[in-house]
């Protein structure tokens, strides 16, 4: 497999040199950032971090996608070492070393990503959504076709999500407020939900894809148990949590599939019975002035959490009892977090400019 990979590396870099006007240039940073943007990553849960942003070119002279900003990381989910980068304004990049050396996807151009799939059955199939559409390769992000487009160029793509019990059904959360499926890897769609509200999020149970739940922007968040047929409305079981509807993120545990984490503006709250109860979880900041950007979950430890502000990296190894702290690497703001599930020690860090 990894024979494999280092071809197709050799393949993407011969063809850059091969084919002229292909080549996009990376924006390494501007007057609002440091340069110090991409990803990081950490060997001991979050205690250091290392600049993870190397672009190697035929040339032999390096570049860097340090300027980038990140909207999405995600894994694939049959490879623990490929990883995807959807960048904002700056196109798709990645890697198969777990960040060592990044490949930028040259054919999708500087699009804004939004977010990221891989189809768990194979490998080579990904799918990305920019702007009112999304784009799917079928080899490896060597090329892209558009397999949906939505007629409102208002409209915004924002979440993807691939059943993992059958990679068939993608399903699509839209600005406008619906959540779209396709039954044949995108070939066609439907209506499957329609929230009026801002999709943020879908996520599908790890344990059974029937169960998914989808985040709206200030609506709160609502989950299937049986793919999409019904919906129950959540924010009726968290209406003791002030704000608790302006959505932030959501993890669900691959350990314990019924453990489901949820960020919001009243901060984090945990349910142990895929939301049907609600608990608080302790924060050492006051909840409103906790901004929580991503949050993630050991995938073989459900009770270490780990949090990241604008500013602040937070850890738990007691389901949030007691918290540490440590200072962002960089004077970017954390976006997203991915912690590695084969070594738990390991955990990714993406990063993006603070708006002003």
């Amino acid at each position: 497999m990894f024979k494999n990979k280092i071809s197709i590396l050799i393949l993407f870099l011969a063809l850059s040199v091969a084919v002229s006007g292909c080549s996009i240039n990376v924006n390494t940073g501007d007057s609002n950032t440091d340069g110090n943007g991409g990803m990081f990553a950490s060997v001991n849960k979050g205690e250091s971090w290392s600049l993870k942003t190397l672009i190697p070119t035929t040339s032999g002279k390096p570049k860097s996608l340090a300027g980038v900003d990140v909207n999405t990381l995600r894994f694939d989910p049959s490879d623990n070492k490929a990883l995807y980068l959807g960048s904002q304004d700056n196109g798709l990049f990645y890697t198969y070393d777990g960040g060592n050396n990044w490949i930028i996807a040259e054919s999708l151009g500087r699009i804004n990503i939004t977010d990221v799939a891989v189809d768990p059955a194979d490998k080579c199939v990904i799918y990305i959504t920019s702007g009112n559409k999304v784009f799917k390769s079928k080899d490896c992000s060597r090329s892209w076709a558009q397999v949906y487009f939505d007629n409102d160029v208002k409209v915004t793509v924002n979440a993807i999500a691939i059943d993992h019990y059958n990679s068939n059904n993608i399903y699509i959360g839209l600005s406008r407020g619906e959540v779209l499926k396709s039954s044949d890897k995108g070939d066609s769609w439907h209506t499957l939900k329609r929230f009026e509200n801002k999709v943020e999020e879908i996520v599908i149970n790890s344990a059974d894809s029937r169960i998914m739940f989808v985040a709206t922007a200030d609506k709160g968040i609502f989950r299937t148990n049986d793919a999409g047929k019904s919906w129950t409305d959540l924010s009726a079981k968290l209406k003791d949590f002030k704000d608790s509807n302006r959505f932030r993120d959501l993890a669900v545990s691959p350990k314990e599939p019924s453990l489901v984490i949820l960020a919001n503006n009243y901060g984090l709250i945990k349910s142990s019975d895929n939301g049907d109860t609600w608990s608080k979880i302790e924060l050492i900041t006051p909840e409103k002035e906790a901004i929580i950007n991503a949050v993630a979950l050991n995938p073989k430890n459900a009770e270490e959490i780990y949090y990241v502000t604008n500013t602040t990296f937070y850890r738990s190894l007691d389901g949030g009892k007691n918290w540490t702290t440590k200072k962002l690497p960089t004077s970017r703001a954390g976006s997203e977090i991915l912690v590695d599930r084969e070594n738990d020690s390991l955990i990714y860090l993406g990063v993006k400019a603070v708006k002003k």
